[in-house]
């Protein structure tokens, strides 16, 4: 049996991905296995279609939001450093190397604020770097189904704007979507153990 590294060399540009997103190389290959499992057809890349056959997506009222998210700009095609790029907003954040990052260095793709930036973009459906009232009510109704009365939805979506919205637009610019959320664990709440 093969060490971790000699199968990691398999990946594409490998030490390169390690480095931009943090994962370990066993990590790295547990997600390259996983990504060549979506790739039904093998064509090297994953479609939409491809990320809809995740059952957790597929029945996450955001699963379609998520799915958006692994393709920027509608690019119709993800490769393994894109997919890896996404996960790796979830990936925990390592305590020990909190301190010890080098400020000429992008911030970590799992960082607090990244976390936050990518959260929002769930929320800024237009991507005009504002969430709307309308935007708003559209993420609640996606999250809350029939069980809430449009009514109350109306209502929530009005008092979290009026709550987080402190320049009176009318909406919430990222920097008032994250000084809304300070007191949140955003860096445990956004984080999935087994992508460490």
């Amino acid at each position: 049996m093969g060490s971790c590294s000699s199968h990691a060399a398999r990946i594409p540009d490998v030490d390169s991905i390690q480095r931009e997103t943090g994962f370990s190389q066993a990590s790295l290959l547990r997600l390259y296995h996983r990504f060549r499992a979506l790739d039904r057809n093998k064509k090297g890349y994953l479609s939409r279609v491809d990320l809809q056959e995740i059952g957790a997506l597929a029945v996450n009222p955001l699963g379609d939001r998520i799915i958006d998210s692994f393709f920027p700009d509608g690019s119709l095609q993800l490769d393994f450093p894109g997919f890896v790029r996404v996960l790796a907003h979830f990936r925990p954040v390592d305590v020990e190397d909190h301190g010890n990052r080098d400020p000429q260095e992008p911030e970590p793709l799992n960082s607090r604020m990244n976390k936050l930036r990518f959260a929002f973009q769930l929320y800024d459906l237009d991507r005009d770097g504002k969430i709307s009232r309308h935007e708003m009510l559209q993420v609640l109704r996606l999250m809350v189904g029939v069980q809430v009365t449009e009514e109350q939805l109306e209502s929530i979506a009005d008092r979290t704007v009026q709550e987080a919205d402190e320049d009176g637009d009318g909406a919430v610019s990222f920097l008032e979507f994250t000084k809304s959320l300070e007191k949140m664990n955003i860096e445990q709440k956004m984080s999935i153990r087994i992508l460490k």
